[in-house]
């Protein structure tokens, strides 16, 4: 099988790195190149040192748009800009990791890339939205009692990210001696991630009224995310947990646990693991993810894998540590 061409455009940020590392090693991807104006004409690997050995590729400033797969890692607002100004083959897959796209009142063609909830719809997508990383943990946790129509209350949800998901430059509330031995809540109850978590939840329950109560934090870990969630529904622990894993025989990626779970299983690997417990009549779920890989890099490639036609998981056997 001949390899399809991919580009990155905005490739020395964290999430950049990690959408280079799988690339390079798709059994199916030829990287044709990665920009970034920020390090233009450096080596990858002077920015992305885990990439010392793999490539001898620069980042571009100036590149072709010639590609048959298209990464946009860029931040939020630039992808629009990018995509105005730019002309792109009209065959060639566009997937963008910003927020530009996500909802649709903004989506202008874009296909809302959560795997879990659109395979079939993104299978034959040529411009793909990834879902954001708060967003995406919390949608696996929510997801099949929405397809069954059992939200039927308000959510509160807390969920905890590591420090590379607020990007590479530090700023206050994101350098090192700040964030670590450390822990805060940002944006209560106004996360950009609720509009999609929302809009995931009509998609699949029209008729849900309930609020999304949901307060993120800021971890003193480098890179995953928890959630946990509480809802109060008249299933009974077994019957919910049945029905998680009616809903996901199909993903490859989403397990689900008779115990416990931690940030450290998925760590380094695409998966997402659930948890879930009954207390008198809330059901709690517990929601784990790398926001780096199945939060970012990791789901877009996903995505790609389902619109070129090969097995969702190519490319992303990952193998990671617990300890």
């Amino acid at each position: 099988m001949s390899k399809v061409k991919v580009g990155v455009v905005g490739g020395a940020g964290y999430v950049g790195g990690e959408m280079i590392r799988l690339l390079m090693h798709h059994e199916h991807c030829d990287l044709s190149f990665v920009s970034s104006r920020s390090q233009s004409g450096k080596a990858i690997h002077e920015v992305h040192p885990d990439l010392t050995g793999w490539t001898d590729l620069l980042f571009v400033d100036t590149y072709t748009t010639d590609v048959d797969v298209l990464f946009l890692c860029m931040g939020h607002g630039k992808s629009k800009t990018y995509l105005e100004k730019s002309t792109v083959n009209q065959d060639c897959v566009i997937i963008d990791l910003s927020h530009d796209y996500r909802l649709k009142e903004d989506a202008e063609g874009f296909a809302y890339g959560l795997c879990e909830l659109n395979k079939k719809e993104i299978t034959t997508a040529k411009k793909i939205a990834n879902p954001g990383c708060f967003a995406t943990c919390i949608q696996l946790g929510l997801l099949p009692l929405a397809a069954h129509q059992k939200i039927n209350s308000d959510i509160h949800l807390t969920a905890i990210t590591g420090s590379t998901g607020a990007g590479q430059n530090p700023v206050a509330t994101t350098h090192n001696s700040w964030r670590n031995n450390n822990i805060s809540i940002y944006k209560p109850f106004t996360h950009q991630h609720i509009d999609e978590i929302e809009q995931s939840i009509k998609q699949l329950q029209p008729d849900h009224q309930g609020d999304i109560n949901f307060i993120p934090m800021r971890g003193s870990f480098t890179r995953g995310i928890f959630a946990s969630m509480y809802l109060e529904s008249d299933l009974t622990e077994d019957e919910a947990y049945q029905l998680f894993v009616d809903y996901y025989k199909g993903s490859p990626f989403v397990h689900l646990s008779k115990k416990p779970i931690s940030v450290k299983e998925v760590v380094n690997t695409n998966n997402g693991k659930i948890y879930i417990s009954k207390h008198k009549n809330k059901l709690r779920i517990e929601s784990v993810i790398d926001n780096l890989l199945k939060g970012a890099a990791g789901q877009a490639v996903q995505n790609m894998n389902l619109v070129m036609g090969w097995a969702e998981n190519t490319g992303l056997k990952l193998k990671g540590s617990a300890f």
